[in-house]
């Protein structure tokens, strides 16, 4: 054997354990959790709007866009409200009205660090209240 194919030999090995070690963690975290089936991005699921909308806008506010931030928690707001609250008989607060209230009452919360101030929110305070929407969202999927 020559010491070309040798190098060659010891190259295709390394490259293989490197790709393993690189996407065998992912793939094992990926089978772990269940994610809903995606277009663009966006989960299709019942709450998959309301989670972009959160996380574009926190995505701003993490920029240090707070005006970009407020606008997209704006329109988080109008559209949860058009769907969920005043939707007709498939809107959250028809079917589960109980559900419709944890939700809306921490997206408020989440919301108002943008509408109600001027000022960039407290990054914990922002980050707790984006975590506790996100939750809140999961149960309505």
């Amino acid at each position: 054997m020559s010491l070309f194919s040798t190098q060659r030999r010891i190259l295709g090995v390394a490259v293989g354990i490197a790709t393993l070690l690189a996407f065998g963690p992912a793939s094992d975290l990926a089978a772990q959790e269940k994610r809903a089936p995606q277009t663009a991005g966006v989960d299709n699921t019942k709450m998959g709007p309301y989670r972009a909308l959160a996380q574009l806008t926190y995505a701003a506010a993490l920029k240090g866009d707070h005006a970009g931030a407020a606008t997209l928690a704006k329109i988080l707001e109008r559209t949860w409200d058009k769907a969920e609250d005043y939707g007709g008989d498939t809107a959250l607060s028809k079917t589960n009205h109980a559900l419709f209230e944890q939700i809306d009452k921490a997206m408020d919360q989440f919301i108002s660090l943008f509408l109600e101030h001027s000022t960039p929110p407290d990054a914990a305070k922002l980050k707790s209240a984006y975590t506790q929407y996100l939750e809140k969202l999961r149960l309505g999927d």
